[in-house]
């Protein structure tokens, strides 16, 4: 069997190889054509070069996209909404699927599964009735030092953030998670004087690092208002000094179009996204690993 082994994981990785490569084309596409013009781009479609950093090739696209919209400005909106979203949903969200998952208390099925039950419903079908609800809500502005009542979220930061704290996905993958923990945790945390909060912060939080990276990776992907947000603030947000990156896309489809400022441009704010994960892929793939597992 030990003989045998080397030679059932060359076959095992072989494919994997392949299809990671496969995955891999676009990205490498993509590099590589920013780094070209429009001319270079289109002569090597029809060949390997396409994939390849050869020809007429510099770094004048990436120069460019500072002169045709505020990059910074919107890195700077982007890494702000997201941090939001993603740090007080990380505290909202575990605490709800702790409430769900280690306490006892009267209707909890009933509520978890009305929570599970909105994953039913796209986005897409719900953002029109919350466009026109968070237009109609109020908030308390500021008028030098005075406070004055408000009527209307739009065009502002909280209108990006506060809709989207709450994740019914991740809830359910805290609620998961947690479940599998041992149940004497608490019983250990009660005897020594513990309450709920304090076993949750003290105990279940450093037990639970996987889910909580997990959580964070999906948050920033997936959310509709984090690092890929573009309908939500297409619709929100009118103010270029508040728009997120994605958005920035349309500002390269507005005029002539240039294929190589467009794909340095998209190279510049997918490197922050495969950054995070490389940070977090060993508790992403340890939390994804023990999903099935109880103890």
């Amino acid at each position: 069997m030990k003989s045998r082994t080397p030679e059932r994981r060359r076959w095992l990785y072989a494919p994997m190889t392949l299809l990671a490569a496969f995955f891999l084309f676009p990205i490498v596409f993509m590099l590589a054509a920013s780094l070209k013009t429009d001319h270079q781009i289109f002569a090597d479609m029809d060949s390997l070069k396409a994939f390849l950093p050869v020809g007429d090739v510099s770094f004048a696209n990436y120069a460019a996209v500072f002169k045709r919209v505020p990059f910074w400005r919107f890195l700077a909106n982007s890494v702000f909404v997201t941090a939001c979203v993603t740090g007080l949903g990380l505290v909202v969200n575990s605490m709800c699927g702790y409430a769900l998952a280690r306490m006892r208390w009267k209707g909890r099925a009933v509520v978890f599964g009305f929570i599970i039950a909105t994953l039913i419903l796209p986005f897409d079908t719900t953002i029109v009735p919350m466009v026109y609800l968070v237009a109609n809500l109020p908030w308390i502005g500021f008028e030098g030092l005075r406070p004055v009542l408000e009527i209307g979220w739009l065009n502002t930061y909280h209108v990006q953030i506060i809709p989207f704290i709450v994740n019914a996905f991740a809830i359910f993958l805290f609620a998961q998670y947690f479940s599998s923990l041992p149940k004497g945790l608490e019983e250990a945390a009660a005897m020594d004087g513990a309450g709920w909060l304090r076993t949750y912060w003290r105990i279940i939080v450093p037990l639970s690092k996987p889910v909580f990276a997990t959580v964070l990776i999906l948050t920033i992907v997936t959310s509709p208002a984090t690092w890929n947000a573009y309908l939500w603030p297409l619709m929100t947000v009118q103010s270029e000094e508040l728009r997120p990156v994605m958005v920035g896309v349309q500002y390269f489809f507005q005029l002539d179009t240039d294929w190589g400022e467009v794909m340095a441009y998209i190279s510049m704010i997918t490197i922050p996204m495969v950054a995070v994960f490389i940070a977090f892929q060993r508790s992403f793939i340890r939390s994804i690993a023990s999903a099935g597992m109880k103890d």
